[in-house]
């Protein structure tokens, strides 16, 4: 073949290539395009996906494929059909046993599928020094079961004990089940999940591979923390088990959080929203008198577990966000460590105090995430503006996640106030309806109010801090 030929055969192979390297994107783009326009609710996300297939060819598909995808959906719609079958129907109009907050109680109702439950104490920890004390001695007393999930579950001088106490536990007869998440305990190694397992403890990473390939999606994680003994009694909150929680071991880097110890028939909500993350996780299902108990009235609370997520759950957090801030007449008090809702939640925020409620929010004076917080600060002009009144929380940094709405309604649990919390991660609020303990909660986020953030305070940096946060806010679906 002479170099004529041997040009005119590059020339043809290349052009060759070329026409088919077209046509593999035009197809792909196609297909992820069918795709998104059938399941993909939210439009801006489904533009950004469709623009990015188009316009980069072969990557923005694959992209699509590893993080785009809901695969979940199926899995849990299969899991959750059963537990909703077992919920009663919410109750008719004019059966509520909430007087005051009767169209709120209504309404989550019919978001969550569970009844209100009467009769149930909940006990305020604050931080590690006293939950972890009382979550060890519960697992210490335990007859026939324990459940745990953690989004944060290191072998450090916190979770250590824990390890030990769920062996021991194990060893003693008790049926043991543990949940970790795939990337908060650690992704590429999870030295607590590894010393459970060798313990004899039935132990899952939630949603984990190493491969990215086979990972359910990527972003999704479970967020919750859940202790649930015996089927009897319950612990809640925004706790995590690592050092960090304990103030004793890392006075630099403390975290200040809330949990929140439960007894009553409310106990059972908690125990099913265990016992689904368990099934949809490993598909077991676990059923019977160790896990499921009739729990006798023990306090003055009426509550409800909200559980969220990206499967069947989708939004309910949201949903019920909504309702409350639009059922205050009074007062919303709120404490998260990051506030980074979407425009509806800034919009009934804003309603609520330009109708005259007296709305705090209370975010961290400095998080463990510095993204976050430059964009929170490009994020509250608009609340700020409005009336409501924003707080910084001294350090050290605050990762409780409370709300109360006009002293008788509470809602404590994990979820923050972010996109990732509300869209993204399965997480697991409760609502109280109880006066006294709606008191507590409002005084102890009052007491984390340090400096007021002014709307001179806001724009009182300099232009390369503002145009740094506005950047920031720019991540906000993924923050």
């Amino acid at each position: 073949m002479g170099a004529l030929e041997g040009w005119a055969f590059l020339h043809l192979w290349n052009a060759v290539g070329a026409v088919l390297g077209t046509l593999l994107h035009v197809g792909l783009a196609i297909v992820v395009t069918v795709h998104i326009l059938l399941y993909k609710r939210d439009v801006p996300a489904a533009i950004a996906w469709i623009g990015l297939a188009w316009f980069s060819p072969i990557l923005g598909p694959l992209l699509y494929w590893l993080f785009g995808i809901n695969r979940v959906r199926r899995r849990a719609y299969r899991i959750s059909h059963r537990y909703l079958a077992r919920r009663p129907p919410p109750p008719p109009i004019g059966t509520m046993r909430s007087e005051k907050y009767t169209a709120l109680e209504r309404a989550v109702g019919i978001i969550t599928r569970r009844p209100t439950l009467a009769g149930n104490s909940v006990t305020p920890l604050r931080s590690g020094d006293e939950a972890y004390p009382a979550m060890l001695a519960a697992i210490a007393e335990a007859r026939v079961s324990v459940g745990l999930a953690s989004y944060i579950f290191f072998d450090d001088a916190a979770g250590r004990p824990f390890i030990d106490a769920l062996i021991a536990a194990q060893a003693r007869g008790v049926e043991i089940r543990v949940i970790v998440d795939g990337v908060g305990s650690g992704y590429l190694f999870s030295a607590a999940a590894l010393r459970l397992r060798q313990g004899g403890v039935k132990v899952v990473r939630f949603m984990h591979s190493h491969w990215p390939w086979r990972m359910a999606f990527l972003n999704l994680r479970n967020h919750k923390k859940i202790l649930v003994v015996d089927g009897e009694r319950g612990f809640i909150g925004g706790l995590n088990i690592s050092r960090f929680n304990l103030a004793a071991c890392d006075p630099r880097h403390a975290v200040r959080d809330m949990h929140f110890e439960i007894r009553g028939p409310v106990v059972a909500q908690i125990t099913e929203a265990f016992i689904a993350d368990w099934e949809f996780a490993t598909g077991e299902v676990l059923e019977g008198a160790n896990w499921f108990r009739e729990c006798a009235d023990c306090g003055p609370s009426l509550a409800r577990v909200i559980t969220s997520g990206p499967d069947q759950d989708i939004e309910k957090i949201e949903f019920m966000f909504l309702q409350a801030i639009g059922s205050a007449q009074r007062a919303i008090k709120i404490i998260t460590p990051y506030f980074l809702p979407d425009e509806r939640l800034i919009a009934a925020l804003e309603l609520a105090a330009m109708r005259g409620v007296d709305v705090d929010i209370v975010i961290p004076e400095n998080s463990d995430h510095v993204l976050m917080d430059w964009a929170v600060m490009a994020h509250i002009a608009p609340l700020l503006i409005a009336g409501v009144r924003v707080w910084r929380a001294p350090q050290p940094f605050e990762h409780s996640k409370l709300m109360t709405i006009d002293g008788g309604w509470a809602l404590v649990g994990s979820a923050n106030w972010d996109q990732r919390s509300l869209r993204l991660n399965f997480e697991l609020n409760m609502e109280v309806y109880d006066p006294d303990f709606t008191a507590l909660l409002s005084e102890k986020i009052a007491a984390r109010q340090g400096m007021e953030i002014t709307l001179r305070w806001l724009f009182s940096g300099s232009f390369a801090a503002r145009l740094r946060n506005r950047a920031a806010r720019l991540l906000l679906p993924y923050l």
